[in-house]
């Protein structure tokens, strides 16, 4: 069974190798990987390099939507693995994957453990925060069988932030998921909290779209932008909580953080009323 990795990539020279060595040592058949890199107009080494590790290297934007869209047009594989070009593959994440899907045929996509790597406090502050999202409503599915992606479309291109909610809410409504414990790991040590709040401003401008097409009483979208959840519900869900009673240092830090972010939104929200 044939896995096509898409890897999307905008001036990541200093990822992108990392992100290609580590699925040449993934535990499982070279030939039965396929790597294809879709570029966003890349003005540094990012497709030299990229270059050294398949022939699979495209140009496409304006956006990561439409350059992992283009990535499943141009793969022969059954099954996709998107990836940013900051994430490695723990070495058993494709065999994992495999496995699982072949031990339940109903499996139609797999969510994969996120673990954010970095030594900052800030980095410690996210990967704390990102353990508690796996398989949430606030997570996205990242290996899906390659006729399910285009039966609903891959991702919705006039978004540029929530376009992953809404493509895991199309996969979760025609078929099973599942978690894979297998990691990948996410690369933010070079992520400053200024960068990560300018980020999700960006990201922020399309909670509109987002809105507008599923609707405010979705109960998923309630649950996404809801002060509630995003501060409370996701960190207690499934004996979460006991994370948090063990490490409130960087429960109060992460608190904060999500005070930040949620302030950042109001602040987009306000200045496009």
């Amino acid at each position: 069974m044939k896995v096509s990795i898409i890897i999307t990539t905008k001036n990541e020279g200093k990822n992108i190798q990392a992100c290609l060595e580590s699925i040449q040592q993934q535990n499982f058949p070279a030939k039965d990987i396929e790597i294809i890199v879709v570029d966003n107009n890349s003005s540094d080494r990012t497709k030299e390099i990229a270059e050294r590790y398949t022939k699979k290297v495209f140009n496409k934007g304006p956006e990561r939507s439409a350059q992992r869209n283009y990535g499943v047009q141009k793969c022969n594989g059954e099954w996709i693995l998107y990836l940013d070009a900051d994430m490695t593959l723990h070495p058993d994440v494709i065999r994992d994957a495999l496995i699982a899907v072949n031990r339940d045929e109903k499996l139609i996509a797999l969510y994969i453990r996120e673990v954010v790597v970095g030594e900052s406090f800030f980095a410690k502050v996210r990967r704390f925060e990102r353990s508690f999202y796996d398989a949430t409503v606030i997570d996205c599915v990242r290996v899906i069988r390659k006729d399910v992606f285009e039966k609903v479309g891959g991702f919705d291109t006039t978004m540029s932030g929530p376009e992953d909610w809404d493509f895991d809410k199309k996969i979760r409504a025609i078929g099973k998921t599942s978690l894979l414990t297998t990691p990948v790991y996410h690369n933010e040590s070079e992520v400053t909290l200024t960068r990560y709040l300018k980020k999700k401003a960006y990201y922020s401008q399309s909670f509109a779209t987002y809105i507008r097409k599923w609707g405010v009483d979705d109960p998923d979208v309630k649950k996404q932008l809801s002060p509630w959840y995003r501060y409370v519900g996701v960190f207690m869900e499934n004996n979460r909580w006991k994370k948090v009673v063990a490490h409130p240092i960087l429960t109060i830090a992460m608190l904060t953080l999500r005070l930040l972010v949620g302030l950042t939104y109001l602040k987009v929200k306000g200045l496009g009323s």
